[in-house]
Parts: C-alpha cells; structure tokens; sequence
C-alpha cells in the first residue's frame, strides 16, 4: 500500500512521503496562483477552483484567499459560498453538500499527529473524513476537526470548535460544539 493510499485510507502514513510532498507542492502552487487573481477574474478563478479541486458542483463562489492542502480530496456541492480565510487540511475526503454557506477564517481539518512527542517527531499523520450536509450555514471561526459529520440543516454559531458529529436539523455551538436548538 502506497503512503496516499494510506492517508487516504485513514492509516498511519508517512507526512514527508516523496509523492506526498510533491503533490503538496503542486497544489501550493495553484493555491498561491488563486489567491493572486484579482477579484474581478471570476471566470479565471473558477476554472482554477474546478482544476484544483476534486468535485466542485453549479453556482459557486470561494473568496480568496483560500488555502487546502491537496485539493482533489475536496468536493463541494451546488450554491457553495466561501468567504475569507477559508482553510481546509484535505489529508482525508472533505464532502460539503448543497447550499453551504461558510463565514470568515472557518478552519477544516481532516488531519492528525500523534500525541506521544516521540511518535509525533517521526512525521507521521493519520487522516480522517470531515462531512457537511445540505443547507449548512458555518460561522465564522469555526474548527471542525478529523473525523467529523456535520448533518443537514445545521447552523453552526461562531468561534465553535467542532469536535463530535452534529446531528441533522439543529443549531449547534461551542467549544466543544454541541446542538443548543433542534428545527421543527
């Protein structure tokens, strides 16, 4: 099993992997092109978006600038807004779904390191999904960390730290982020 086949997979992997690293490495290069377009080029950017990443739906905007880590492990659905400051760890697959909405400095990451110093100096990561529903509005300077679900109909209040999954039809805030109110 090859080390992307690993991050991909979940697995303990190798971060300063050769392949890795030069697919890491390719992106930047998109990313820091992006986020040197001027405004205006909109026809410009969202070609340089769809090339960067792996499924981008109809209708969408992404301010810059923008940050992600590979790209291609990134989907997006249909009316997708992302304002300033969006930054996405894409190790593992981040899913966004339908009429996503997110607000400023709003960090996803799908990536971890060991705990244990030690272990934590040999470079190794591990990697878990991160998924948003539809109709999903997140506030500004939210942390949504690996392995995480958020459901439909989710409003996430600002400054939350999402940490658990969060259930279909709430707002839902905090540090850790949990649902405050359930929609009829």
């Amino acid at each position: 099993m090859t080390e992307k086949e690993k991050m991909l997979a979940g697995i303990e992997h190798d971060a300063t992997n050769p392949q890795l690293l030069a697919e890491l490495n390719a992106t930047k290069e998109l990313v820091w092109e992006y986020n040197q377009l001027r405004p205006s080029m909109i026809e410009e950017r969202n070609a340089l978006i769809r090339r960067m990443l792996g499924k981008v739906g109809e209708d969408f905007l992404v301010n810059q600038p923008f940050y992600c880590d590979y790209g291609s492990n990134i989907e997006v659905g249909d009316n997708f807004f992302s304002n300033f400051n969006f930054v996405v760890l894409d190790e593992a697959k981040v899913t966004i779904g339908d009429n996503c909405f997110i607000a400023p400095n709003v960090s996803i990451y799908t990536v971890g390191h060991p705990t244990d110093p030690v272990r934590r100096n040999t470079k190794v990561e591990t990697a878990l999904p991160v998924t948003i529903g539809d109709n999903v509005w997140i506030g500004g300077s939210v942390t949504i960390l690996p392995g995480v679900t958020i459901g439909n109909n989710v409003t996430i209040g600002a400054g939350s730290v999402v940490v658990k999954s969060i259930p279909d039809n709430c707002i839902a805030v905090g540090n850790p982020c949990k649902p405050i109110k359930f929609l009829e």
